[in-house]
């Protein structure tokens, strides 16, 4: 029976995860399998691997072959290295604890990569935030001077109309005593 690890999808249309499956290479791709040792969601970013390594490791050495996709993600997770070093352990090449550091370091420096993805998008998310909140800035500072110039000019009609209705009534009041004065002078 030949085994394959592969991905056995799940979700909705358009918006897949996928399950990292044993089975027989004759089963159908959705269909029975040995054993689910991991998940797989590549709508998040950086896609999500939820793997059991142990077992992934033990089905590479027993002989099972993984798809092109399940290689790369066995390979961004060490599983290919870890299988590389133990043969190279049985071989003779160096022992176990040379092989467990060298897989360390490369762990090391592979979640030290990670971590600068992760904090490049989250400062380029803040960026963008900021530069959104400059602008909406921008906007409201040009807003609240056309509302201050419009007041202004509001106020200033207002002041001129009040202006115009004194000078009215300061006229009205000149014209009513000159007449008043007028015809107290005519009666004398």
């Amino acid at each position: 029976m030949a085994t394959r690890i592969r991905l056995q999808r799940h979700g909705r249309k358009g918006y897949a995860f996928y399950q990292i499956v044993v089975a027989d290479s004759r089963a159908p791709r959705d269909g029975k399998f040995i054993e689910r040792i991991g998940s797989y969601n590549p709508n998040t970013n950086p896609a999500t691997v939820d793997l059991k390594f142990d077992r992934a490791l033990y089905w590479m050495q027993v002989g099972a072959q993984p798809t092109d996709t399940v290689r790369n993600i066995l390979s961004r997770e060490g599983v290919c290295l870890k299988k590389h070093l133990l043969e190279g352990v049985k071989k003779g090449a160096f022992d176990e604890a040379k092989a467990e550091e060298k897989f360390q370091v490369w762990k090391q420096a592979k979640q030290a990569a990670l971590e600068a993805v992760r904090t490049k998008d989250a400062d380029a998310v803040k960026a963008v935030k900021s530069a959104r909140l400059e602008a909406e800035k921008e906007v409201n500072k040009v807003k609240a001077e056309a509302l201050a110039q419009k007041r202004a000019e509001k106020a200033a009609a207002e002041a001129a109309k009040q202006a115009e209705a004194a000078a009215a009534a300061n006229a009205e009041n000149a014209e009513n005593t000159a007449t008043e004065e007028a015809p107290a002078q005519s009666a004398e």
